[in-house]
């Protein structure tokens, strides 16, 4: 079957590996430390008193700004009327895999606005 795939010689990738070299990559570099404790130190307790950031998006490229302000913890009322219906479309879907992936939230809160929460920030509705 090997063969058959245009793997013929398969055989010699049984040959055992050297892990020395990495283990020396791991030792000299310091400054490494494991993702839980990366993302323990951004998703840390924070003093400051909570932000609300009102954004309006012109163009998709602005997305990595909406992205900065949420990563920081602060809440991000996301206007996209100035959009076109595509761009808009794609903005929301950025914005909503970015809330998902911060374990926030997403709201609307009125046509084409949009509100991003940060996971320790309650939003009551009344």
């Amino acid at each position: 079957m090997a063969t058959y795939l245009g793997l013929g010689g398969a055989e010699h990738y049984d040959d055992s590996y050297d892990y020395e070299y990495e283990e020396e990559i791991e030792a000299e570099d310091e400054n490494w430390r494991p993702a839980s404790e990366r993302a323990a130190k951004r998703w840390r307790a924070v003093s400051e008193p909570s932000r609300i950031v009102m954004l309006t998006p012109r163009k998709y490229n602005d997305a990595p700004i909406i992205g900065r302000h949420f990563r920081e913890r602060q809440a991000v009322i996301m206007d996209v009327n100035e959009m076109t219906a595509a761009e808009a479309t794609r903005m929301v879907d950025f914005a909503a895999g970015l809330a998902y992936g911060c374990e926030g939230r997403i709201e609307r809160i009125a046509e084409k606005v949009f509100l991003l929460a940060p996971a320790d920030m309650e939003i009551t509705t009344g």
